[in-house]
C-alpha cells in the first residue's frame, strides 16, 4: 500500500476528503494539526510550545513537528499524510524515515479559504465541528450533538485565516514544485462540491 500526501492551504478540505479516504481505502490518517491539538488539550510540554505559533496563524518548528509524526508512524506503510509536510525541509526529513509516493494538491482561493474557515463552529464540550454556511446547527449556537455552547477557534477569525493563508503560501508552496519535479504530484481543484473533489482525488490515487 502506498503511502500520500494531501496538501493545500487551510480550509482546502483535506479533513473532509481524509476520512473518505481512510473509510475507503483503509489508510493511517496522520493529520499533525489534530496532533498538535491534542497536545495543547492535555497541556504537555510540546502543546504550550506549539499553542503560541498556532494563536498567530503561524508554523510550529520543522523539529517538533517531525519527532511527533516519526514517533506516530514509524516506517508503516499505507500512511495518509494530511496537510503535512508543509515544507521543503519538513519533506525531506519525512523522507528519511519513510517514503511518499503519490501527493494530491487541492487548490483553492485565498478568498474561499477565508469564507469557508470563518464560518466554522466547534462544541466547546463535546468537539463537534459546524459551518454556518454548509453545514448549520439545528439551533444557532448550540451544538446539535450534546446542547453544548458553540465557540469560534482562535485559528479561525478572518484576520487569522488570513495570515493562515499567506504563511501557508510563502513556506509550503516551494512544497508543491518540489514534488512536482519528482514527478508525484497530482492538483485538484478543491472549490468543486466535495463528491466532485472526492472523485478527483481517488482518481489521482488509482
Amino acid at each position: 500500500m502506498r503511502n500520500v500526501v494531501l496538501l493545500g492551504p487551510p480550509g482546502a478540505g483535506k479533513g473532509t476528503v481524509a476520512s473518505r479516504l481512510v473509510r475507503e481505502f483503509g489508510f493511517l490518517h496522520v493529520s499533525t494539526g489534530d496532533m498538535l491539538r491534542e497536545e495543547v488539550a492535555r497541556g504537555t510540554p510540546l502543546g504550550q510550545l506549539a499553542q503560541g505559533y498556532m494563536a498567530r496563524g503561524e508554523l510550529v518548528p520543522d523539529e517538533v513537528i517531525l519527532s511527533l509524526v516519526r514517533q506516530r508512524v514509524d516506517a508503516q506503510k499505507g500512511v495518509l499524510f494530511d496537510g503535512f509536510p508543509r515544507t521543503v525541509a519538513q519533506a525531506e526529513g519525512l523522507e528519511r524515515f519513510t517514503s511518499v509516493d503519490v501527493v494530491v494538491f487541492l487548490e483553492v482561493e485565498r478568498d474561499e479559504v477565508v469564507r469557508r474557515l470563518s464560518s466554522r463552529r466547534v462544541c466547546g464540550t463535546c468537539g463537534a465541528v459546524y459551518n454556518l454556511v454548509t453545514q448549520p446547527p439545528r439551533e444557532p449556537g448550540k451544538c446539535d450533538r450534546c446542547g453544548g455552547a458553540l465557540i469560534q477557534r482562535e485559528d479561525d477569525k478572518p484576520e487569522v485565516v488570513a495570515r493562515r493563508f499567506e504563511v501557508y503560501m510563502r513556506d509550503s508552496a516551494p512544497l508543491v514544485a518540489y514534488y512536482e519535479r519528482r514527478g508525484i504530484l497530482r492538483r485538484v481543484r478543491a472549490d468543486l462540491p466535495p463528491e466532485d473533489v472526492f472523485r478527483a482525488v481517488a482518481e489521482a490515487l488509482r
